[in-house]
């Protein structure tokens, strides 16, 4: 790779590292792939190719488990469906963990464990953690290693229970989610290698987003496949090495490192851990409120949160909006603006009240939320990027045109280095970006001729006083 090289770091094993200086919104580098698969969930709304979301999908004849956006998607991902399409009418079902771990199998017989010339880690050299399992998870792996013979054994080659093992222990601790072309739901999971070697930071200097390609244009030339792209968030400098954040930063520390050594089995050691960065604002309570009063508060907040999310799991949205206004309320100048659960059910009310198209009032749920978000998110992560964006939405559907302008504007400055100019939502920003320019302008032209039309009704009106 040209951007980046392999190094020895330390106590974290091996690392990558930036082989020249770069700025903010830089593509370190990009990678196909291993291998990738869409969640169960998702198999009948997503295109087995690109991975877009899409309502009308076209299903393989064959083994109706794959769905394409078009032809153009089935051609170029047959290769890849070949082999697994009659394992797959055999069995009748194939859950992705099955069909991933295949994929993966039948790419390492077709070209090894290294696919090209750019992948500096062979795929099965990979970590796998078996070992630091718990018991449940342990059960559940060997299931999914029985499940995958009955799968298999259409394949010309024969493998152990414990390689199998360590494929799958290999999809559970390096695979990466997927999002759709809007950044905005996880669709499935890949195989990276060579974005595995890059480590963990909770600060990181660099972000991982999802290019879906091209397959649209007319010369088939011109199409790109689906990749996974690092860009910078900020300066790296050469011999810096590159980091990305495997969990969201709105947790606090202690809780960083709880999921980080539940799903990826290393302590976290990053300045923001050790230091406890934040962690004083995620908790922070309102000026001069006794300590009994916070903690009976936070309780509370925590237990609504619960049948928040149980009433947005069963689309009940007034029953979230409801439990939203009454938690907020218990809230008020008892927690901080930034305290984690507060956030929380900014946001949720935010998400509700828009769905229930009550957008005056989601537009100021959102914009205390983005005032927090501000002060806790890194100023280039693509969460606060998403949020901001999702905001202006909020504030135009709302007729707040200036203030969701002016923020449509902030996401997309952002969203230029998180996804860069030619990702799908950075096109669908900008063309909403360009909407509200013109409804602005528009609208401030109406004002203009408002205010003289109102003038000389003003000044008739002195008429008659006089």
């Amino acid at each position: 790779m040209e951007n980046a090289q392999l190094f020895d770091a330390g106590n974290k094993g091996r690392g990558l590292r930036a082989t020249k200086d770069l700025s903010a919104g830089d593509v370190v580098f990009s990678e196909p792939g291993f291998a990738a698969v869409v969640f169960d969930s998702m198999a009948a709304n997503v295109c087995h190719n690109c991975f877009r979301r899409k309502s009308q999908l076209h299903r393989c004849a064959q083994c109706r488990f794959a769905y394409y956006c078009d032809r153009t998607c089935q051609t170029a991902c047959w290769e890849e469906h070949r082999l697994e399409c009659a394992a797959i009418r055999k069995i009748v079902t194939a859950p992705n963990q099955q069909v991933l771990a295949a994929r993966v199998m039948w790419r390492i017989h077709k070209e090894t464990a290294i696919a090209s010339d750019s992948q500096l880690v062979a795929v099965d050299k990979l970590k796998d953690h078996v070992t630091d399992l718990g018991e449940e998870a342990l059960k559940q792996l060997q299931a999914n290693v029985s499940s995958f013979f009955d799968y298999w054994s259409s394949g010309s080659k024969k493998h152990s229970a414990d390689y199998i093992s360590h494929i799958f222990g290999i999809i559970k601790c390096n695979g990466f989610n997927l999002s759709d072309q809007h950044g905005l739901q996880a669709v499935g999971v890949g195989l990276f290698p060579n974005l595995c070697l890059v480590n963990h930071d909770c600060w990181p200097n660099c972000t991982v987003i999802l290019n879906n390609g091209n397959q649209s244009a007319l010369n088939s030339a011109l199409h790109s496949k689906r990749r996974i792209e690092l860009r910078a968030l900020g300066k790296i400098s050469e011999g810096q090495e590159l980091t990305v954040s495997y969990v969201d930063y709105l947790n606090l520390s202690a809780d960083r490192q709880k999921m980080l050594k539940g799903r990826y089995f290393f302590e976290c050691t990053c300045d923001h851990c050790t230091q406890h960065t934040k962690d004083d604002l995620m908790i922070a309570a309102a000026e001069s409120k006794v300590t009994d009063m916070v903690k009976e508060v936070t309780a509370f907040s925590k237990e609504r949160l619960e049948k928040i999310e149980a009433a947005r799991v069963e689309g009940n949205f007034h029953e979230v909006a409801r439990l939203c206004c009454e938690t907020l309320k218990k809230q008020e100048n008892v927690l901080a603006d930034t305290h984690l659960y507060k956030l929380r059910v900014l946001n949720s009310a935010s998400e509700a009240l828009s769905y229930l198209r009550c957008y005056s009032e989601a537009a100021d749920y959102a914009r205390k939320m983005l005032d927090g978000y501000a002060k806790l998110y890194h100023p280039n992560s693509g969460q606060l990027g998403l949020a901001v964006m999702k905001a202006g939405v909020t504030h135009w559907h709302a007729g707040q045109i200036e203030h969701g302008h002016g923020l449509l504007c902030k996401a997309y400055s952002i969203l230029l280095i998180t996804h860069g100019p030619n990702h799908a939502i950075t096109r669908d920003l900008e063309s909403m970006r360009a909407q509200t320019e013109i409804e602005l302008k528009m609208f401030k032209q109406n004002e203009r001729e408002n205010h003289a039309m109102r003038q000389e009704v003003l000044k008739d009106n002195n008429i008659f006083t006089e």
